[in-house]
């Protein structure tokens, strides 16, 4: 594979890319968090996205390049970062280096809607734009396009800043209850951050956020009660987790103006399905075509797992509490799906020589939740680990070291039993839906896997221990952040409220919490084996 070696301040990193048709040096950039410095949409208009080319044969200066660079910055081989586009190995050393963001690029490709919004294609020359944002505990991700033609113009992933007030749902709820300073505290977190990642797309792209005209929110229920300041007590009485949750802001005009978006915009925070399942999934349901055929069983793993499938005349629904497991943010060697983290691992020949992926190239900081199942996947083949997640003698003290020249890159039998726990609590929701589907594991047509964490999850690994059923892994699908891209038809779609609407009125929630064998199940879902799929009720 072809890789874009970048030297900026003295450090050098790698970036691979695919042969075939190139993604931009800007683009390649950003998507590795290593941005330069723009203020156009990547057209070569605003000149600043300086790069001097170091080594490697690539396309010559564009039309746009010889506008607006001079003839001596062209003889030393400085060039605009989106108009060079990489065939080979090429080396570049950043020039104009941009200021750093806690936003990342967002690579996921744009939905194709069916329907498009009235705005979409019109022949009106009014600007117009629109925001899509699925609003997660762990991550927000955001993405804005131009409702005029259809097109998404930029994207934006980054940390939900609420974590301060704790990692889980449940404790964020604690502390809103505790008093309306809090709860008003956590809702401005939630909406500045919304706030700075349109700021930084806007500002990086050369857009205006004032002719933002509509706002799309998708979410978990616990994320958007307290983003609209709704009610949230009831969430933490179990009582209440099947019952229909509303969520709605009480000053739409409000909001805009802060935001700084058009002040007539329309602001739709889509409420949730019920207690713990969130419009995040009836968006994933939307975006991956669930429905279409009975047997297809979506799970969107994050801090709040939540599951679907669809029977052929009922989609029943529920959520485990996976808690920041899936996104390794809890283990000691853990670390985002984002630059230096390992998102997978192999043996080759040797059986505990490991081979690591890691995204951006580069040296290992941490791993990733992808990684993290590649991990225990192999120590459980080798016998490192036992079915019950005990380590073998020789590693029963601190752990087992992934990469010797990283010592604190280690995995602990505590990391270990988080993992089993998250890992059970799957296992119980998908055995507790196909029973009251009346469903077998071979009777599933195909298994959405959603959410960040799975775009680089190898099945193999996945099943061995007992995450993902034992089906073809033909029928499992890789679909990443399907929240965000069901809330962009809901954006573009004239019918998109009515659509899910829909979906409501098929579904049905089950709360495991009230399963009489719950325990049970969970207990046998801890083994890193695969998954039981025997009949129960």
């Amino acid at each position: 594979m072809p890789k874009l070696t970048v030297i900026s301040d003295d450090i050098t990193s790698e970036i691979p890319f695919s042969h075939g048709p190139s993604s931009s040096v800007r683009e390649l950039l950003d998507g590795a968090g290593q941005r330069v410095r723009s203020g156009c949409r990547g057209n070569g208009a605003c000149g600043l996205c300086l790069v001097q080319i170091v080594a490697g044969n690539n396309n010559g200066p564009t039309k746009n390049e010889r506008l607006i660079l001079s003839p001596e910055q062209l003889a030393r081989n400085i060039r605009l970062a989106c108009q060079l586009t990489p065939e080979n190995d090429l080396c570049i050393r950043i020039v104009s280096t941009a200021s750093p963001s806690d936003w990342r690029d967002l690579a996921a490709a744009p939905c194709t809607p069916t329907h498009l919004h009235p705005e979409v294609g019109t022949q009106s020359t009014k600007t117009a734009y629109g925001l899509a944002v699925d609003l997660g505990t762990t991550h927000i991700s955001l993405s804005l396009w131009d409702l005029k033609h259809g097109r998404r113009l930029s994207g934006r992933t980054g940390q939900n800043p609420q974590s301060c007030f704790g990692a889980d749902v449940v404790t964020r709820l604690n502390a809103a209850g505790q008093s309306p300073e809090f709860a008003r505290s956590l809702a401005r977190m939630a909406r500045d951050a919304i706030q700075e990642a349109l700021l930084d797309m806007c500002s990086r792209s050369g857009l205006d956020p004032g002719e933002v005209v509509h706002v799309t929110i998708v979410g978990n229920t616990p994320m958007l009660a307290l983003l609209t300041e709704s009610d949230s007590q009831p969430l933490l009485q179990p009582r209440s987790w099947t019952q229909p949750i509303h969520c709605r802001l009480h000053s739409p005009q409000t909001w805009a103006r802060v935001m700084g978006i058009h002040p007539d915009a329309s602001v739709n925070v889509v409420s949730p399905l019920a207690g713990f399942v969130g419009s995040d999934l009836l968006a994933g349901v939307a975006a991956t075509g669930l429905m279409d055929q009975p047997g297809g069983l979506l799970i969107d793993f994050g801090t709040n797992s939540e599951m679907a499938l669809w029977d052929g005349k009922m989609l029943w629904a529920t959520s485990a509490a996976g808690g920041p497991a899936f996104e390794s943010n809890q283990a000691q060697c853990g670390m985002p799906a984002e630059i230096g983290s390992i998102c997978s691992i192999d043996t080759v020949q040797t059986p505990l020589v490991l081979h690591f992926r890691v995204i951006g190239g580069g040296e290992a900081k941490g791993i990733c939740g992808s990684g993290l199942i590649d991990l225990i996947a192999i120590l459980r083949s080798r016998g490192v680990l036992t079915p019950t997640g005990k380590f073998a003698a020789a590693h029963s003290g601190d752990g087992f070291v992934v990469q010797s020249k990283s010592p604190s890159i280690r995995l602990t039998k505590r990391d270990v039993d988080t993992f089993q726990r998250a890992k059970a609590a799957i296992g119980v929701g998908i055995r507790t839906l196909l029973a009251k589907a009346h469903l077998s594991a071979e009777e599933l047509s195909r298994i959405c896997v959603c959410g960040a964490f799975g775009q680089n999850l190898n099945v193999q690994s996945a099943q061995s221990i007992g995450l993902l059923p034992k089906i073809s892994p033909d029928c499992i699908e890789l679909c990443g952040n399907t929240a965000l891209a069901g809330c962009e038809r809901l954006l573009l779609s004239p019918t998109g409220s009515s659509d899910l609407e829909s979906l409501r009125k098929q579904a049905t929630v089950i709360n495991l919490s009230q399963s009489s064998d719950f325990e049970t199940l969970f207990l046998e879902s801890l083994y890193l084996q695969p998954l039981r799929m025997d009949d129960h009720e």
